[in-house]
């Protein structure tokens, strides 16, 4: 694996991406590392305080918002040169109401975890614009998390209808928690990047889950009593259960997969069976069912008719 010396990070102005950016750019091999915004306020904002951080004038932005495929190509169509490697950081609840439609007929979570990088990793490999790698943010609710209160997804994923009926939201009661719909979502992205590693062999396509982190906007559109436990209540008693970490920690399992080539293209890399935190395994060793190319190759299928 060559030295990768360019990274493009989505929703890298706060949280996990901004943290990812500024460990990124204590690497000396990186030369530049892309903020993809949908603000550009924020985003200039962003890019200015982590230069002041880190001393390292590498930072550039880029306007994209990933709700909106026709923002994602219009964002790929200001890019220069080529870039090795490209984090899928964007994502989330898709607002405060998760389920809701956008104007291209997918909910606004299936939005902004999934259709809009499936438009971004379209269109760099179809410009030749991506050179090494391809990581996406996965998640530990894509398998369930009991003792967080998430079930396991019940996807059947021999079936294209029903892994579209996902990103319409008929798949879903209209009373389902938002996590599970999380969780569900989360999981037809890990099974998209899996089919696409088989099918473009010359990048390295990784999912690794962040792991339960604290210090993260990703649940800032939960219902009340939820987003109390998670923001508040939990972030407190989570991490001394050992059930959450800190932000610096979730972002270096992005770091490491990125750098370190013993990550293999197509896995799905999240922590060990019954906890969201601690070392990362394969997650096939969980869920053989993860591993399985007809329903990767389903699931790609299914989320390419809303692309």
């Amino acid at each position: 694996m060559n030295p990768i010396r360019s990274v493009l990070i989505t929703g890298a102005n706060a949280g996990l991406g901004r943290e990812c950016a500024r460990q990124l750019s204590a690497i000396e091999s990186i030369e530049k590392i892309i903020l993809a915004c949908r603000s550009g306020a924020k985003a200039d904002a962003a890019k200015a305080e982590l230069q002041a951080e880190t001393g390292r004038d590498v930072f550039e932005t880029l306007l994209m918002d990933v709700m909106d495929p026709g923002s994602v190509r219009d964002a790929v169509v200001q890019l220069t040169a080529p870039v090795d490697a490209v984090i899928l950081n964007a994502g989330g609840m898709g607002g405060t109401d998760p389920t809701g439609m956008t104007p291209r007929g997918v909910t606004n979570i299936f939005a902004v975890n999934v259709q809009g990088h499936v438009a971004l990793v379209d269109q760099l490999l179809e410009r030749q614009l991506i050179t090494s790698t391809i990581l996406y943010a996965g998640s530990e609710a894509a398998r369930g998390i009991p003792k967080m209160g998430v079930a396991p997804p019940t996807l059947d994923m021999s079936s294209e209808t029903e892994i579209s009926s996902v990103a319409t939201g008929r798949g879903f009661a209209a009373d389902a928690d938002p996590l599970e719909v999380y969780g569900t979502v989360k999981l037809t992205a890990a099974m998209w990047m899996a089919s696409m590693a088989r099918q473009n062999p010359a990048i390295r396509f990784v999912t690794i889950s962040p792991g339960g982190t604290t210090g993260t906007n990703g649940m800032d559109d939960l219902p009340f009593l939820k987003r109390l436990f998670f923001k508040h209540v939990g972030g407190i008693l989570m991490p001394l259960l050992g059930m959450m970490h800190d932000l610096e920690t979730g972002a270096r399992r992005y770091v490491e997969v990125l750098t370190n080539p013993k990550f293999e293209s197509g896995r799905f890399y999240a922590s060990r069976a019954g906890s969201p935190t601690g070392p990362v395994v394969d997650q096939t060793t969980i869920q053989p069912d993860f591993g399985n190319p007809v329903y990767q190759d389903n699931v790609n299928r299914a989320v390419h008719q809303f692309v």
